[in-house]
């Protein structure tokens, strides 16, 4: 009536005058009806169904997410109804720029989406990462991809990147980044380009256990709201929630329930001060009184302890020799209870493993006539599924995976056939000839495993026609596994390399060489490296045992241990054991 009151004319008016307020009432109307309308109708929102934990679908095939649970609380403060749609990434692009959906909940600002979407303020930063199976080459940026094979995720904002830039590789696009972690767990890729947030989070649930984080923060991206052109009245609501739900509390509640448990835990530098400053203030008071206090008593205890310093060498020396015998017991006992309980294993793995090389061979037979007639189906019928895989694919796998069965169950053969022998009780130590090729090659093998984690450029050459020598050919494998594994942990990287030689010198016996290229020995140290108890590796659960057990086991068949280093680059070891006489029969 307010309005009818300012728009009525004087009786007076003309008749036009009249008949342009009449509709400029109605159009006023017709507006304020339009716009309670479209209020009503619920706001469309958009996003990926498989990009935990910003947005995913849950096992009720519900949307969860922190994505999710923003949208909520915004549109709770703000009064909107909304409406959830969660499909592929690329779907969701398309969705929105056709009008199925309103807005796009997690979207990556860049200046090149901005031309067609007005972004709201970021209401989270995504951290992009470079994962790769362990001990692949390692890199340092996205140019150092050129010539890889990157799997990542289509239509993801560092697709839209490396597009942009004209990366010089070959991408492997995928649906979800969960597809794209797959294919380079699985070796079909070389790299997966994931934002780091989702990589790990996937990686635990998928147990994608050889998958790791080669670069952490490759590009760092602003995670933003998204709506097309022109909508900016929608997009302020959504900026308006946001800055309640910040000023609130509940924006940091969500943040840290979805993305607090995988976000590495900022350092408060001032609490550390604080902290810092009630313990170290108070020590350091302490320690200055116990300082002086010492040096008052020094005087007095120099001369109680000067007559009492040769009885407690003695004795010292004396519980040393002790200690030493005791643990060769223990640990004498230890490798022989080893002995037993891989004797027992292994007879139990030959079991399986012997089934495995039996039926493995009737399968291929099985599969090679079979094929005979799927062929002819495929080639009448077309393309089908065996097992969930198109028939296409299968042809080409099944083959390969018998190999790899056949070849793998030999494998554990051998591997459980050096096990028994190194686990055997020796009888006739020290009354065999040993080959020490045969001995080399079986430690080799025992601890390849280690040798792999280790390094990628281990190489093993062995000298053509080595003469035997006398002994054991168990201890001298303990002693080789034991130099190999020492080697092994001494490496930084695993580029650096672990080289293993075979030699015969004439008139000085059979040598036996190992070098790696790890950190070195410090010279002070070297001279000790096989006394008893002598370890730089205590923190890691070195006992000093390991190359005071060896000289030993050398020594014992005439031999010599020797090392040579040079500190930040590497450690030579070198065993020498004459090499056996016919007149020695």
């Amino acid at each position: 009536m307010s309005r009818l009151r300012h728009i009525l004319l004087p009786a007076t008016a003309p008749l036009a005058a009249i008949l342009l307020a009449v509709a400029l009432l109605l159009h006023a109307g017709f507006a304020h009806a339009a716009t309670a309308d479209a209020s009503s109708q619920p706001v469309v929102i958009g996003g990926d169904r498989s990009y935990p934990p910003y947005e995913f679908l849950d096992r009720d095939g519900k949307p969860a997410g922190y994505n999710v649970e923003l949208s909520r609380a915004i549109a709770e403060v703000m009064g909107m109804q909304i409406e959830f749609r969660l499909g592929s990434w690329s779907d969701a692009r398309d969705a929105l720029r056709d009008g199925r959906v309103d807005v796009l909940q997690g979207i990556s600002f860049s200046q090149e989406r901005s031309r067609e979407i007005d972004f709201s303020i970021p209401h989270a930063v995504i951290n992009h990462a470079v994962f790769a199976r362990r001990g692949a080459p390692p890199i340092s940026s996205l140019d150092d991809l050129a010539g890889k094979e990157v799997a990542l995720h289509r239509g993801g904002i560092m697709h839209d990147q490396l597009v942009h830039s004209g990366f010089r590789g070959t991408m492997r696009l995928t649906d979800t980044p969960a597809d794209a972690l797959r294919l380079a767990a699985s070796g079909r890729c070389d790299y997966a380009l994931v934002a780091i947030l989702p990589g790990m989070y996937l990686i635990r649930q998928l147990k994608l256990t050889n998958l790791t984080p080669m670069v952490r923060n490759i590009a760092a991206q602003k995670y933003c709201y998204g709506v097309l052109k022109g909508r900016s009245e929608l997009l302020s609501r959504f900026n308006e929630g946001l800055a309640i739900l910040k000023q609130t509390g509940q924006y940091d509640a969500i943040q840290a329930k979805w993305l607090g448990v995988l976000e590495p835990k900022t350092t408060d530098w001032r609490t550390v001060a604080k902290y810092a400053a009630v313990v170290v203030v108070p020590l350091l008071i302490l320690l200055g009184a116990i300082a002086l206090w010492t040096r008052t008593l020094h005087r007095q205890v120099a001369l109680r302890t000067a007559d009492l310093t040769r009885e407690v060498a003695e004795r010292r020396r004396a519980e040393e020799d002790l200690r030493v015998n005791q643990q060769q017991l223990v640990q004498a006992d230890k490798m022989a209870a080893l002995g037993v309980l891989v004797s027992g294993v292994a007879h139990e793995i030959n079991n399986p493993t012997g089934l495995i090389l039996l039926e493995t061979p009737k399968l291929k037979r099985f599969f090679a006539d079979a094929s005979r007639i799927l062929e002819r189906y495929y080639e009448e019928n077309g393309d089908f599924r065996c097992g969930g895989i198109p028939y296409s694919r299968m042809r080409e796998i099944v083959p390969e995976s018998l190999d790899k069965l056949q070849e793998s169950g030999k494998r554990i053969k051998r591997i459980v056939s050096d096990l028994k022998d190194f686990a055997r009780h020796d009888d006739r130590a020290g009354e065999e000839l040993v080959d020490l090729n045969e001995a080399a090659g079986a430690a080799v093998r025992l601890v390849e495993h280690e040798i792999r984690k280790a390094t990628t450029a281990f190489t093993a050459r062995y000298g053509e026609r080595l003469p035997r020598f006398r002994g054991s050919t168990q201890r001298i494998e303990q002693v080789i596994v034991n130099l190999i594994l020492n080697a092994c942990q001494a490496l930084p990287a695993p580029d650096r390399a672990i080289e293993l030689t075979t030699r015969y010198d004439q008139g000085v016996g059979v040598t036996l060489t190992l070098r790696d290229e790890g950190n070195g020995v410090a010279p002070e140290n070297l001279s000790r490296l096989t006394d008893p108890f002598f370890t730089t590796k205590r923190e890691w659960g070195g006992t000093g045992l390991g190359l005071s057990v060896s000289a030993g086991i050398v020594k014992e068949h005439g031999g010599t241990l020797s090392f040579k280093s040079t500190p930040g680059s590497g450690t030579t070891v070198a065993m020498i054991i004459p090499a056996f006489r016919e007149e020695e029969l």
